[in-house]
């Protein structure tokens, strides 16, 4: 265990995060995602919601503050809708630890799918909610977010 780290971090969650470069992204899946379909480092957080891990994941981490849409989660598919309490529970956890973080961006279920191809790794959680899958796009460390100004 380490001091000051999360106990909903694991040790290799920290190691993905240790190796990712600026402008790369981590996508936390619902427990239903198709992770290993679309990625090749897979890594499991059973039982551990999302707010959880981003409250955790974010104390290690900038968001990048160099691009647009740093944060980005699906849209509804036609004739669905989305929960808003599930946004704002997200948003609750990232806005304590960046309180002037960029809001979501939503995109299509398939570009989020190709998106998360192409992601550094997925970390599938216990969490059930309907579109909980959420990409972070990690930041240069240490530096003020262009938002924050």
């Amino acid at each position: 265990m380490l001091i000051g780290v999360s106990p909903v971090i694991s040790p290799e969650l920290i190691s993905v995060l240790h190796r990712m470069g600026h402008g790369d992204e981590i996508v936390l899946s619902d427990a239903f995602y198709p992770a290993d379909s679309c990625n090749a480092r897979v890594l499991r957080a059973d039982g551990i919601k999302i707010p959880a891990l981003l409250d955790g994941i974010l104390r290690l981490i900038n968001i990048d503050p160099y691009v647009k849409d740093p944060l980005v989660m699906m849209k509804a598919v036609k004739g669905d809708s989305l929960d808003p309490a599930v946004e704002e529970s997200y948003m609750k956890a990232i806005k304590n630890i960046y309180p002037d973080a960029p809001s979501i961006t939503r995109i299509d279920r398939f570009d989020f799918y190709e998106r998360s191809k192409t992601a550094f790794a997925i970390v599938v959680t216990g969490e059930t909610v309907k579109y909980g899958n959420i990409i972070i796009k990690k930041g240069v460390v240490p530096v003020a977010p262009h938002w924050a100004k």
